[in-house]
């Protein structure tokens, strides 16, 4: 439960900024939901959505085996779970999609993204939004891990962070559903690892 509200608070927070820049600027030709791209995918452009997601989430996963053994041992986000096995599953779901992912597609993909890329092109866009996402996730580790570590966080969370965003807005027709999808099961993998200290 406790779990639960944290998620709700977070995307509160994260969706505060975004919810008042669209209040000002376009509340009167969309919502806001359809303003984030928290909307169904609809039509999709091309076959090739599934082939897409499916490759970011296999490529994810992969890499992920060889970024975890580097952040062993250091307090990461899905360290609450460390050990406590399938029983931490329902938390670790709630954590994986609604306390990290959506607050974070929200932010990222679904305001920066969006913003920039209206500004300053679909490239530019995805490129500032990806390499804030990755910084994001690398700059906490530098002074546990190192500087090569972290870099290596940020590289792997940018690249990431670019892909997803590619998907979003060339293969979905602007909604962040696959990459909230994608994200999510990257953290229930992480969770996982922690879950049965795999790492």
């Amino acid at each position: 439960m406790n779990k639960l509200i944290s998620s709700i608070l977070q995307i509160l927070l994260f969706a505060a900024i975004p919810l008042i820049w669209w209040a000002v600027s376009s509340r009167r030709q969309t919502s806001f939901w359809n303003w984030i791209g928290l909307k169904r995918i609809g039509e999709a452009k091309g076959k090739g959505l599934y082939v897409w997601m499916g490759a970011v989430i296999v490529g994810f996963l992969l890499l992920s085996l060889l970024i975890l053994p580097l952040v062993s041992g250091s307090d990461t986000a899905a360290s609450e779970f460390n050990g406590l096995g399938i029983a931490a599953l329902p938390a670790a779901l709630v954590y994986a999609f609604f306390n990290t992912a959506l607050p974070e597609e929200i932010i990222f993909r679904g305001f920066l993204l969006k913003r920039c890329s209206a500004k300053l092109g679909f490239p530019i866009g995805n490129a500032i939004q990806s390499l804030l996402f990755g910084l994001m996730h690398g700059v906490m580790f530098f002074a546990i891990t190192g500087a090569l570590t972290a870099l290596l966080i940020i590289i792997f969370t940018g690249a990431i962070g670019w892909f997803m965003g590619m998907i979003n807005e060339k293969k979905a027709n602007g909604s962040i559903l696959p990459s909230w999808l994608i994200h999510g099961i990257a953290n229930t993998f992480s969770a996982l690892m922690a879950m049965f200290l795999i790492f």
